[in-house]
């Protein structure tokens, strides 16, 4: 069933005519609800499942995957490494924010773009532009230039400063440096070869990611790189918003985290959520993170899920089935295939190609089942990334078999919460009627 036609039919099931939920997507709202008028639901359902189709790439320019990628349409909320009672620091205050980081002056950056010059630059968004560069070195760049009317602020550069100079890790892309000049505001980052992992695996641009061998390594190394994140520093770190778009790939096809202007800390091993405005991209956020701003390192671990379902079978999070002519919800298409035993059928068959790559099957069929896990309802079910890793290479301690249950779907949670919301209505109607009849009697 199509992923509009299932939150449509929940709503109507429940009596839910009327009542709106509104979820913040890529920087839109999309209303999920179910009207009297076959054109309202028409509507609705068309504005919801546009929500979960692929995330354009950020840059309009066809070379714009040379570089950490930014959602400009992304909603967003900045990041600030907490501290009881203290505010969000000043971008201008350079000692600080470039403590761990080269500061490089606005004349460097010049010279290393050939003053910025139109052939040298690579991408553009809402936030600004891109240039590839080349440092006095030779060491070759990519300079993120913020627009003064971008939409990625002063919040977001403290953000992936913040986040990007204080950690370290051959999955996670390397901060070179930065540069705040009155007004400006650039992140030179290192120049990554091979685009992002939307252009090799889902654009079908180039044949790179043909091979199980190389997927594997790349969910492998994806998967490593959220275990640091989210063990093995301190405080610990939450991405919000892994997706392919963000993961990019070095000469070697060795994948790399990006774009940390999302990402939230968590200063203390005792807390185990915050809660927070949503931010991401809806289609790979958790559902209970999506509806209420629960943040948890499950977060991260959904989206992981989703991610590594995309790696395996090549599809997108919403792909479209030519037999059926329809579009349908890859998440929810896993689940079916792992009901009926028919999990192998979801791998990329391109792989397969004159049984060059066979013999892996089980392994990717491992694979899918460790994305289904990190897809569980509820959070709780859901393993660490540490243990996620473990799984997939096979080396996991704990021998016992782990039920799954069917994934958190962000349609499931909205026909709850909206249930709710009716329910209260109903109920604060019905206190309101009785004291009004009271009344009448006095």
């Amino acid at each position: 069933m199509r992923l509009e036609k299932m939150i449509l039919n929940r709503l109507k099931k429940k009596q839910l005519m009327g009542e709106s939920s509104t979820i913040t997507c890529s920087g839109t709202s999309s209303s999920a609800s179910s009207r009297s008028s076959n054109s309202s639901k028409a509507s609705s359902s068309s504005s919801f499942f546009k929500c979960f189709s692929s995330s354009p790439p950020p840059f309009s320019s066809s070379d714009h995957h040379h570089l950490p990628p930014t959602d400009d349409q992304s909603s967003s909320a900045g990041v600030r490494r907490p501290k009881a009672g203290q505010g969000r620091g000043r971008v201008d205050e350079k000692a600080t924010i470039f403590e761990n980081v080269q500061t490089f002056t606005f004349n460097q950056l010049d010279m290393a773009t050939d003053r910025f010059h139109p052939s040298k630059r690579i991408g553009e968004g809402g936030f600004g532009s891109v240039y590839k560069g080349r440092l006095e070195d030779g060491t070759p760049v990519a300079i993120k230039v913020l627009s003064a009317e971008s939409r990625q602020g002063d919040r977001e550069f403290m953000s992936e400063l913040a986040t990007l100079s204080h950690v370290t890790h051959d999955n996670l892309v390397h901060l070179i440096g930065g540069c705040v000049d009155g007004p400006r505001r650039m992140l030179v980052y290192e120049y990554m070869d091979n685009g992002n992992l939307a252009q090799n695996l889902l654009d079908n641009k180039t044949t790179l990611l043909n091979t199980w061998e190389v997927r594997k390594e790349i969910a492998l190394g994806i998967a490593a790189g959220l275990a640091y994140l989210h063990g093995e520093i301190h405080p610990r770190i939450v991405h919000r918003d892994i997706k392919p778009t963000n993961i990019l790939l070095d000469l070697d096809l060795r994948p790399k985290i990006s774009d940390f202007g999302l990402s939230k800390f968590f200063p203390d091993d005792d807390i185990t959520h915050i809660t927070t405005r949503v931010a991401g991209t809806l289609g790979y956020l958790a559902p209970e993170y999506a509806i209420s701003g629960h943040l948890t390192r499950k977060l991260d671990v959904y989206s992981f899920g989703v991610l590594l379902l995309e790696i395996v079978s090549g599809k997108t999070v919403v792909d479209f089935d030519q037999t059926l002519g329809e579009q349908y919800f890859l998440v929810e298409r896993a689940w079916q295939m792992y009901k009926s035993d028919q999990m192998i059928q979801l791998v990329d068959p391109i792989m397969l190609k004159d049984g060059e790559n066979s013999g892996f099957e089980e392994e990717a069929e491992r694979f899918l089942v460790v994305a289904l896990l990190c897809l569980q309802q509820k959070s709780s079910l859901r393993p660490t990334m540490s243990a996620a890793l473990k799984m997939m290479n096979g080396t996991n301690e704990d021998g016992d078999v782990v039920e799954i249950m069917e994934p958190g779907l962000i349609g499931d949670f909205m026909a709850v919460k909206i249930g709710r919301r009716q329910q209260d209505k109903q109920k604060s109607s019905t206190a309101t009627t009785t004291t009004e009849g009271a009344a009448s009697v006095l």
